[in-house]
């Protein structure tokens, strides 16, 4: 490698002759890439001639214990970061983009620049949730309700799109709700693969992904209507799934079927680190909002988003603090 190097140094001092400055940049980067591709070089070898580790001093002879385990650690550091780097490039890397196309009447409060209630109540939401991670394990939130048409793929929307503009992390979006699936009319997305066609192992999981170019946000869509829901959540590739994207990404929320008539629910609550029940006044009973409330594990449940608030006359969804 250093071969390479000094030729190209030689190749730059003739074409620049006495002016330094370029020289000196273009040595630096070659330095950078040098010592970049030294790294890989060691880190395949190390991977592909497993053995006994030995460090030689000066004169050749091997070095002491401690430096054998100091050559190893190094290695295996250096390991760990080229793991890093590979997942940033040949899986982000392979996710698509998409845009977005958002009706005039859209509900989508993080993007249309509002200082009104609806948009402080989701920064609140997402700073909420910010706090509450120091505190306890929080990475994959559940967003649910009791009974359809209260405002959780709405709520999911807003609270993943207030996630990426504020915290600048990466945030994935997952609809779960694979029987009723409406991202594609919130976003205005078209019908895209996804989770459906995934967990039939029809699609790579990175084809299955796409980045939402505008919210800067990643989305998992429900894909195709499968006639058989439960049985593909209950297949055994969701668990490993869930863990994967966890690994991926800084947020992942989940935007699940309802409580009450389906079983869906549960298998995702038991993958989530916290529930966020959706209610919207004037249509969840008390009875019904109940029953949804004993459904959802109490340690699990992080509090509830009131939809439809009429103690907000300027928007239609208002934050109450959840209970913790």
């Amino acid at each position: 490698m250093s071969y390479i190097f000094d030729a190209l140094q030689r190749s730059e001092g003739e074409r620049f002759g006495p002016d330094t400055g370029n020289l000196s940049e273009a040595t630096d980067v070659l330095r950078r890439a040098e010592r970049r591709a030294a790294s890989k070089w060691e880190a395949t070898a190390l991977v592909e001639e497993p053995g006994p580790i030995e460090v030689a001093e000066r004169d050749g002879s091997p070095g002491s214990e401690e430096e054998v385990r100091d050559a190893s650690a190094r290695k295996a550091l250096t390991t760990d970061e080229l793991s890093s780097d590979r997942v940033e490039l040949d899986v982000f890397g392979q996710f698509q983009s998409l845009q977005i196309s958002l009706a005039p009447e859209n509900r989508l409060q993080c993007l249309a620049g509002s200082e009104g209630p609806a948009a402080e109540a989701f920064r609140l939401l997402g700073l909420r949730l910010r706090h509450l991670r120091q505190d306890r394990p929080l990475r994959k939130v559940l967003i649910t309700s009791t009974v359809p048409h209260e405002g959780k793929s709405t709520v999911s929307v807003n609270l993943a799109c207030t996630l990426a503009l504020s915290s600048r992390r990466k945030v994935l979006l997952v609809e779960g709700d694979m029987r009723r699936p409406s991202f594609f009319q919130i976003l205005g997305i078209g019908k895209n693969p996804g989770l459906s066609e995934f967990l039939q192992d029809k699609q790579a999981l990175s084809r299955s992904i796409y980045h939402l170019e505008g919210p800067g946000f990643w989305v998992l869509p429900a894909g195709s209507t499968p006639g058989n829901a439960m049985e593909l959540l209950q297949s055994g590739r969701i668990t490993s799934l869930v863990s994967q994207l966890a690994e991926w990404f800084e947020w992942v929320i989940i935007d699940s079927p309802p409580v009450l008539p389906f079983a869906d629910t549960s298998v995702w609550a038991r993958l989530a680190d916290g529930v966020l029940l959706v209610t919207r006044q004037g249509t969840t009973e008390k009875r019904r909002l109940q029953r949804g409330l004993d459904a959802i594990q109490p340690n699990k449940l992080l509090g509830a988003v009131l939809n439809c608030s009429q103690n907000s006359s300027n928007a239609d969804y208002y934050y109450r603090k959840p209970t913790v």
